[in-house]
């Protein structure tokens, strides 16, 4: 593969306008928190990994973003656009603007690996303009390019259950950077995965990010992935993930518990923390 399979996207100019804002976000269900006084923005190309125990809110986070799940209380916005309160209907433009990898892929069963790919493009009409679709030739032409992005453009005429579980997953990230969204949401993307496949989805995330200036929210469990997210690049010219001087990134670190912005910083401040919940989290192997 080059670095020519998907053209990179110019970097945006600077801008005072965040792909994500959350303010004084709060949502429960009935006695139980979910996410608890959560604030924090991120701009075009940012990374936040997001690290915490099970039920500590990781999830909810990426599913109110888009407003999959609407909070009790607090603002949402996405590209400067109020999330919150919004009807169904009136969300569908700024999702477009987003692609989502689910946890285990979230493809369709029924639907080949192509038919998958595309579901994007024929199904979010906010894409185009005028509400128009785009043509067979176009959706087959942008589904090739996001399966040789991730290698498996074989992979066309195939079914959900005739791959592996790590060629699944990245099946998942093609459906998810197909409409070159300008934010992408990872639900734990390495999970169940031996370490040798992870290494490859954390890669493919990395290419997408560079090559499209992508702001990006990635839920794992693995110390790892947050680790090569934060200290590697992908190099347009070289075609190849290459270590990264701290200034070319901006990755984050967060550590959710019952709710709560636990714990928020580099992977250096991350490391050095004495707390020993936080402990769990900051070191390789750790889940």
């Amino acid at each position: 593969m080059t670095a020519n399979d998907i053209a990179p996207r110019t970097p945006a100019k600077p801008s005072d306008v965040p792909a994500v804002r959350f303010e004084d976000v709060n949502l429960a269900f009935g006695d139980t928190p979910a996410l608890v006084h959560l604030s924090f923005s991120m701009g075009a190309g940012e990374t936040r990994v997001v690290l915490g125990a099970a039920g500590s809110g990781k999830t909810m986070l990426l599913k109110t973003s888009v407003g999959l799940v609407r909070p009790d209380s607090g603002h949402i916005s996405l590209f400067g656009e109020e999330v919150t309160g919004r009807k169904e209907n009136q969300l569908y433009e700024l999702r477009s603007k987003v692609g989502i990898l689910f946890q285990e892929g979230g493809l369709f069963d029924s639907l080949t690996i192509a038919e998958n790919v595309a579901y994007p493009l024929v199904n979010q009409f906010a894409l185009h303009k005028d509400g128009k679709a785009p043509t067979p030739e176009e959706v087959d032409r942008r589904v090739r390019e996001s399966l040789n992005f991730v290698e498996l453009e074989h992979t066309l005429d195939k079914f959900p259950s005739e791959l592996s579980g790590g060629m699944r997953r990245r099946v998942g990230i093609a459906r998810a950077v197909v409409t070159a969204p300008q934010l992408v949401l990872y639900d734990s993307p390495t999970a169940g995965l031996d370490p040798i496949t992870a290494n490859t989805i954390i890669t493919l995330i990395l290419k997408g990010r560079d090559l499209h200036n992508t702001a990006t929210i990635m839920v794992t469990h693995r110390y790892q992935d947050g680790h090569l997210m934060a200290n590697f690049r992908y190099n347009p010219s070289s075609g190849k993930i290459e270590h990264a001087e701290s200034s070319q990134l901006t990755t984050r670190f967060f550590v959710m518990q019952e709710g709560r912005l636990f714990f928020e910083g580099s992977e250096a401040e991350l490391r050095a923390s004495t707390d020993p919940y936080v402990q769990k989290f900051a070191r390789p192997g750790s889940s």
